[in-house]
């Protein structure tokens, strides 16, 4: 079966480099299935699972808190906020995130509409974080 190349970076390190059948990504507009040959674009990422089919089977499963895509017809790299194997995720470590998120969010009520968006958007990853830490 044909590949791609499937990188994805945090700020942190270099998570994953190499040849994949199939990743699918957290659009912000929905999840997304990348396949070689796939059109040109730049995605915005959500809070939540890559997923990553090699030898005809999900291999991988990493849960990102958001970012971006850059997808070329041979290529597809993540330039992800934060990342983390899911076998890595902890329920209290997630629950922690969300309560956080939440606080912040909470402080947020009276801010200019962008930063209680912003906020919004970091507790749908926490919460997103907290399910797959659940399905693990």
């Amino acid at each position: 079966m044909a590949t791609f190349d499937l990188e994805l970076v945090s700020p942190e390190r270099l998570l994953l480099s190499r040849p994949v059948e199939m990743a699918v990504i957290p659009a912000v507009e929905g999840d997304m299935g990348v396949l070689p040959n796939h059109a040109p674009m730049i995605v915005a990422l959500k809070g939540g699972l890559i997923r990553v089919t090699e030898g005809g089977r999900e291999t991988e499963r990493l849960f990102i808190m958001g970012g971006f895509a850059e997808i070329t017809p041979t290529r597809v790299t993540v330039l992800a906020d934060e990342a983390t194997p899911v076998a890595s995720l902890s329920k209290a470590m997630a629950a922690q995130r969300v309560a956080e998120a939440e606080i912040a969010l909470a402080a947020a009520a009276n801010d200019a509409p962008e930063l209680r968006e912003k906020a919004t958007d970091r507790l749908m990853a926490a919460r997103a974080m907290q399910d797959a830490a659940q399905a693990a």
